[in-house]
């Protein structure tokens, strides 16, 4: 129960407001009462500030209870109305509950009053409650929560509403946010989310005034702009690309993604065409747009994360090209012709790119990981597969990026196979990449000598590793470390 009451009182006598003064203070309140007895002081005091309570005397000189209850009721306002009068018949009464007063209380027996307050102003909460929660769920049901814009049930709505000679015509922009599955997967959905709502943004910056703009599915937009031309629509599809263009040099997003949009546009010039077929022409237009521009722009989410693994690379300290050169020897040794072992060599560049996708609370902990951290590291396999798939330089070796940690006894991941099921390139790169792990420092440790790895590679075999590769591998690591005499 509020202390403080704002109480806006419809009374005329003095001794009457006192009286209900001290009952509410009785009552534990502590009562701002603003008294009115006319209906224009009523209208002002009702703009002027929020009230709690509305008291009404049911029959004045110059106002009436009823009247008032009237002009709260006009006003849209929840306010609590209680009557309180000293001469009121029972026919009175129902009447009055059923124009909408809350409760009438007699004024010789006050003792009612506070009682009848504190239910009051508990109904009221909960009604605004309700109220807001039935405003939330109206707004839910035409707005796409992450981006605020309408959604596609608005969409279909505005359809039909735009399907109307005076809005013609009708101009629809299609507009479909490139590479988000490849980003999703990648850098995670915040990521994703984050480029949505920066799609969305600019796209409400670039649309008109009357214009109805929508995300009517998972990376897809549509503009409505009624009574437009082609010249506008081609128009606005250039400053919306202007903008995108002017955000990816001004402001990308921390991990250095690109913002890319293709669009589309479809003209209805009568009042009679088909909206739901102009849509699909505009939507065909998009998907047009987007296979000029796709690759181009799967390319440049490649190149970034490969910048990005290069970037993160410092840890490493050239791991990538020691692993080149192991892995190639490995390949000559065993007789892989040329272009199979150009192919591992770029596997032992990019098996690891898929960590970009990986926090870097991870992927740079110094200490053990935990099971759970451990998990998460373990999808860069995934990832690097996803990200390799999309680039023409790096597709043909997507599988061995996948498949790079499984083990010889089918305990690795992520799909568990053994033996000679799994890839050679992958055998070979698992032997040469643990090799070279364990002969470099690390945060956590200090590297061991080639003896010590050598005998961890043995321990290992048919475990980890295919055992035949095994001693090949230590046969030729052997004999370049005596040419250039390490020990």
């Amino acid at each position: 129960m509020p202390n403080l009451l704002q109480v806006l009182l419809i009374e005329d006598s003095e001794d009457d407001v006192l009286l209900l003064k001290r009952t509410l203070q009785k009552g534990g309140f502590t009562p701002n009462i603003r008294q009115v007895d006319q209906p224009a002081a009523m209208a002002a005091a009702l703009v002027e500030q929020p009230w709690d309570i509305v008291i009404a005397d049911y029959s004045l000189p110059n106002f009436s209870g009823l009247a008032a209850l009237e002009m709260l009721k006009a006003s849209g306002l929840d306010i609590p109305f209680i009557i309180v009068s000293g001469a009121i018949g029972e026919d009175v009464a129902v009447s009055a509950m059923k124009a909408g007063a809350h409760d009438y209380i007699l004024k010789g027996n006050l003792a009612r009053l506070v009682p009848a307050i504190c239910r009051e102003l508990q109904e009221a909460a909960v009604r605004r409650e309700r109220s807001k929660l039935e405003e939330r769920l109206k707004y839910l049901s035409i707005h796409d929560p992450l981006t605020g814009l309408y959604n596609r049930t608005h969409f279909s709505l505005e359809l039909e509403r735009l399907h109307q000679v005076q809005y013609a015509p009708v101009g629809i922009i299609v507009g479909d946010l490139d590479g988000l599955k490849l980003i999703n997967d990648t850098w995670g959905h915040q990521s994703g989310d984050r480029l949505l709502k920066a799609a969305a943004n600019i796209l409400k910056t670039c649309c008109p005034p009357d214009a109805t703009l929508t995300r009517i599915g998972g990376d897809e937009f549509v503009l409505l702009l009624p009574g437009t031309t082609l010249a506008t629509l081609e128009k606005l599809c250039q400053t919306i690309t202007l903008a995108i263009n002017s955000y990816n040099q001004n402001s990308p997003l921390a991990e250095g993604i690109v913002l890319s949009i293709s669009l589309g546009f479809a003209l209805a010039d009568s009042g009679h065409a088909d909206l739901q077929q102009v849509f699909k022409v505009a939507d065909n237009n998009m998907y047009r747009e987007k296979l000029h521009k796709s690759q181009s722009n799967r390319s440049a989410i490649v190149q970034t994360a490969m910048k990005l693994l290069e970037a993160r690379d410092f840890i490493t300290e050239g791991h990538g090209d020691r692993l080149q050169l192991l892995v190639a020897r490995l390949g000559a040794a065993i007789g892989l012709p040329e272009n199979r072992i150009t192919d591992l060599k770029l596997l032992a560049q990019f098996h690891d790119i898929g960590k970009v996708g990986i926090p870097d609370k991870i992927l740079f902990k110094p200490a053990k990981l935990t099971p759970e951290e451990y998990t998460e590291m373990k999808r860069h396999s995934e990832i690097g597969f996803r990200i390799a798939q999309s680039s023409p330089d790096l597709s043909h070796i997507a599988d061995y990026i996948l498949k790079h940690h499984e083990w010889w006894d089918g305990s690795g991941y992520p799909i568990g196979l053994a033996g000679k099921d799994i890839p050679l390139e992958c055998r070979i790169l698992s032997i040469a990449d643990s090799y070279d792990a364990m002969t470099s420092d690390r945060p956590y440790r200090k590297a061991l000598s080639a003896q010590q790895a050598f005998n961890e590679i043995r321990r290992c075999a048919a475990i980890q590793f295919d055992p035949q590769l095994v001693e090949t591998f230590l046969e030729v690591v052997d004999n370049n470390n005596k040419k250039q005499g390490i020990n």
